[in-house]
């Protein structure tokens, strides 16, 4: 086990003397790295301390008696520190702290990053379907399991007392994520934000008082997303499949294509999420899985006609749902072989469905943002600029509007 650091330092406050001209004298404790400074209650004129031996200089009796009760607290905390490592107990600044101005009160709990962090995570999963989708609480618990494994190669130690969570710990973690778990970095930038939810939660509670993520920056790498353009949707929704299996998710995929729901939200979509309008138009009206956001999109015909395909399908009646939509796995497993079968050369995922929608459906025709987001679920337009590409064609026909307007003032 590796042997922990220690080191107690005595020194006076200069900078805010006390009304009769004396400095106060404190004491900081440090173990591993990190320390608490407290105030000993006693003073001493800022010329009569020799910072160097962290005493007070002269043989007055003030002196003396501060010089003697320095001497006595090294060797207290000393004595105190070695009982903690013999009986091979967490140690932290703070226990020895209490320990040295209260050894008859009961020692307060050790809250510890790994503990903490399990507590957060039994939390979360007791919170799915409410506050929480089941992938976050995973990619929790993932990260709980990568701490405790670095904690395990660094330290040598099952946990980590939150007092000793620093900047150092934070950045081996984020090597130890790129180096031995491979992830990239955008990846590594989720796992981060794990671990500085805990660290906020604990900073919250006071169970620390420094911020170890201080000073230090992440910074997401943009992804560039698949998007099908109309003709490759086309091509898709018209190309004759065989086998039933793949034209149940060519079905699938073209509906997300052509509504912008994420795949989970098409995979949970009932009757009761279809409404009529005064005037007769259909409308999916569904709040998000993910963020609970209300969707208003109005059904085209594609989708539209696709529902009418499945509304007797065994599955779906039996599940009340509108299509039957396998497993995420499956989808996007099948996806490849429709790419291949319809020789498109893009990566073809279930969420391409959703960017195809934002780019080539609605930005592509002329439909704002502004609309985009709603139908989407976004809260912001933010968010649905990372799913919505300008595409050529749109800068062309809004160029060719300026070029028009341009010409009329000649």
């Amino acid at each position: 086990m590796k042997r922990n650091s220690f080191n107690v330092l005595f020194f006076i406050k200069k900078a805010k003397l006390l009304k009769n001209g004396e400095a106060s004298v404190c004491m900081r404790i440090t173990v591993n790295g990190a320390r608490v400074e407290t105030n000993i209650r006693k003073s001493i004129d800022p010329a009569s301390w020799n910072q160097a031996k962290e005493c007070a200089r002269g043989k007055n009796r003030k002196s003396c008696d501060l010089n003697a009760y320095i001497e006595d607290a090294k060797i207290k905390l000393h004595r105190i520190f070695n009982e903690l490592e013999e009986q091979r107990q967490p140690i932290t600044a703070r226990l020895l702290q209490e320990k040295f101005f209260g050894q008859d009160k009961e020692p307060k709990e050790i809250r510890t990053l790994i503990g903490t962090m399990q507590e957060h995570n039994d939390q979360c999963r007791a919170l799915v379907g409410k506050d929480y989708a089941l992938i976050t609480v995973r990619r929790y618990e993932s990260c709980k399991r990568y701490l405790a494994e670095l904690i395990k190669l660094k330290y040598g130690k099952e946990d980590l007392p939150l007092t000793e969570v620093n900047g150092e710990l934070v950045r081996a973690f984020e090597f130890y994520l790129k180096t031995e778990k491979s992830c990239q970095q955008n990846t590594v930038i989720r796992y981060m934000k794990c671990l500085k939810k805990i660290t906020n939660l604990a900073l919250a509670n006071e169970w620390i008082t420094k911020d170890p993520f201080v000073g230090i920056k992440f910074h997401e790498k943009e992804v560039v997303r698949e998007f099908l353009t109309m003709d490759e949707l086309l091509t898709i929704y018209h190309k004759d499949f065989p086998l039933e299996r793949i034209r149940i998710v060519r079905d699938v995929f073209i509906f997300a294509a052509f509504t912008g729901l994420a795949f989970i939200d098409v995979q949970q979509l009932s009757p009761e999420h279809i409404v009529e309008d005064a005037n007769g138009n259909l409308w999916i009206r569904k709040t998000r899985q993910k963020t609970k956001n209300m969707c208003n999109i109005p059904l085209l015909d594609i989708p539209l006609e696709i529902l009418r395909k499945y509304a007797d399908h065994t599955i779906c009646q039996k599940r009340n749902v509108l299509l039957p939509v396998p497993c995420n796995q499956k989808m996007n497993s099948y996806l490849k072989e429709i790419a291949d079968l319809c020789l498109i050369k893009k990566n073809l995922t279930t969420h391409a469905a959703r960017h195809s929608y934002a780019t080539s459906v609605c930005l592509a025709n002329g439909v704002s943002i502004e609309n985009v987001a709603k139908m989407l679920g976004h809260s912001n337009i933010k968010m649905t600029q990372h799913y919505a590409r300008v595409l050529d064609s749109s800068i062309l026909r809004d160029m060719t509007n300026v070029r028009n307007v341009l010409s009329n003032t000649r």
